[in-house]
């Protein structure tokens, strides 16, 4: 079956997303969409979504102000497609619909799965996590971990917190993400909590669950709700498939740089990280020895934004 390659344009204004309605008679009609269309042959996908912002919304977009958000293959069944989602925040004029079709401006926090094409929703968790995943770093002991967490938090700012702590005891990690998680609250940071199911239960208010690998391979399905996150730690693109397979909401991929953690294990390089990115279909954090210089790079190259501990944890 061919697959058609389609220009997705997420365009945004204001902390906006532009949306419009599929006409009732096309496929997926009545649901809602980003703006966008076939990709003509000959044509590339960043002139052809120039071409289309302006025939669907009247919106001028300079070609150089589009940046790749996430590429997505999906079967539908009776069709299988490509979306390539990039993103603009330079759109000029006034958008309406000059096919006929209804447009607004809503809020990543409004886009409900259940409203769009099925193949859209890995782009709906692509507009509502950040370009830094923070995870928590080394500490001697819950209360120096809990002293450079409140710095951290304070100083950086993080939108989201995966607490990692592999060498502290259950009954120990408990207590500190009691006590940590009033702290995100307060400096505008959504905790995730990391380890298996078990830790997201003992965690009431935990706003989701990272999943080491060793934890997400003995699953078949998705352990927490769906209105919480599910994170995965990927090497591969065995590991990438399965965490899609059991519903995780993104996943970090590494390490594609040297760390000072781990001297001389094997890296993936930019080159591979590119490559799994383009098929994984889901937002694909950059992890392993990277800082925030490597922030564009990372999008540039299809990933969500970088994951990692350096660029936020104080040292001391």
């Amino acid at each position: 079956m061919k697959v058609v390659h389609v220009a997705v344009a997420v365009i945004v204004r204001d902390g906006r997303v532009l949306i419009a309605r599929r006409p009732d008679h096309v496929h997926q009609g009545g649901l809602l969409e980003f703006p966008g269309g076939k990709v003509e042959p000959g044509e590339s996908v960043q002139a052809a979504l120039v071409r289309e912002i302006a025939e669907e919304t009247g919106l001028r977009v300079p070609e150089a102000s589009l940046e790749p958000v996430i590429g997505i293959r999906h079967d539908y069944g009776d069709k299988r497609v490509f979306l390539d989602v990039w993103e603009t925040r330079a759109a000029e004029g006034e958008a309406k619909g000059c096919e006929g079709q209804p447009v607004e401006w809503l809020a990543p926090e409004q886009l409900r799965d259940e409203d769009f094409p099925a193949a859209n929703r890995p782009i709906i968790r692509a507009l509502r996590l950040p370009r830094q995943l923070a995870i928590t770093g080394e500490a001697d002991d819950p209360d120096q971990a809990f002293a450079r967490l409140l710095a951290g938090v304070e100083i950086a700012r993080p939108p989201l917190v995966v607490l990692r702590a592999p060498t502290m005891s259950a009954q120990a990690y408990r207590e500190l993400a009691e006590k940590a998680l009033p702290v995100c609250e307060k400096a505008g940071a959504a905790l995730i909590v990391h380890g298996g199911p078990e830790v997201f239960r003992a965690t009431p208010g935990a706003a989701g669950l990272h999943l080491p690998w060793r934890e997400a391979a003995g699953l078949s399905a998705r352990p927490v709700p769906e209105d919480v996150w599910l994170g995965v730690s990927c090497h591969d693109r065995r590991e990438i498939d399965h965490a899609r397979a059991i519903g995780a909401d993104y996943v970090t991929l590494g390490p594609v740089k040297p760390t000072e953690s781990h001297p001389g294990a094997p890296t993936l390089g930019w080159p591979v990280f590119t490559d799994l990115v383009s098929e994984a279909a889901l937002p694909v954090f950059a992890l392993g020895g990277l800082s925030p210089g490597d922030l564009r790079e990372a999008r540039l190259r299809g990933g969500q934004g970088i994951a990692g501990i350096g660029f936020w944890w104080p040292q001391s």
